[in-house]
């Protein structure tokens, strides 16, 4: 219910989707916490870690990729990477000029951003409740340096607007930036499910 368009406003509405989320998280809180419910359980395992850092490693990789794209790059088309059989209806180019619209950056950058910090919060939490698995694993530091590496992004904004320069121009690409720190990040979090899965 939580995964629904924030920019819908016909019924059903996105504001009665939300309270319903919230009334449904409320009450799996609740069953969690009352020790008489014995069918709602939280299973802090390392694969269940690991599984949900992969989804995170990916919502990463996208906000990188789309950080990135603020300078506008040719990039190959990777569309039937991985299957040999794979065909597309229409032929399409080899490269593709890819190019966040200008009117777009700052979308871009503050989602990013608000995914970042949203994503710090969980990560916090984590770490309390699956503080046996980490310590088991010997991955605390490596879990803390995820957080400390989205932290680095969500630093205050010195300018006036979201800049949009070249990669080695006279003026920063706050885009580019951020795009640096979710990407360490993402790739912090490979190392850290390598962590997990090994025995």
């Amino acid at each position: 219910m939580f995964n629904f368009d924030n920019a819908r406003w016909f019924p059903p509405d996105t504001a009665g989707h939300y309270r319903k989320a919230n009334a449904a998280l409320e009450a799996y809180l609740t069953k969690l916490s009352s020790p008489e419910q014995h069918a709602a359980q939280f299973y802090a395992r390392a694969d269940n870690l690991a599984d949900w850092l992969a989804v995170v490693e990916k919502r990463l990789g996208s906000l990188s990729q789309r950080l990135s794209a603020s300078v506008g790059q040719t990039r190959l088309n990777t569309d039937l990477s991985g299957d040999s059989s794979a065909r597309q209806s229409t032929s399409v180019p080899g490269e593709v000029e890819v190019k966040t619209p200008w009117t777009e950056l700052d979308d871009v950058f503050y989602e990013a951003r608000g995914s970042a910090w949203a994503l710090v919060m969980v990560l916090r939490a984590m770490e309390t409740d699956f503080d046996d698995v980490l310590r088991k694993k010997n991955a605390q530091v490596s879990f803390r340096q995820i957080i400390r590496e989205l932290e680095s992004s969500l630093g205050p904004l010195q300018a006036p607007m979201v800049l949009n320069g070249k990669q080695f121009g006279l003026f920063a690409n706050h885009s580019l930036i951020m795009a640096n720190y979710i990407s360490r990040a993402s790739a912090a979090i490979i190392d850290l499910r390598n962590l997990l899965q090994q025995g």
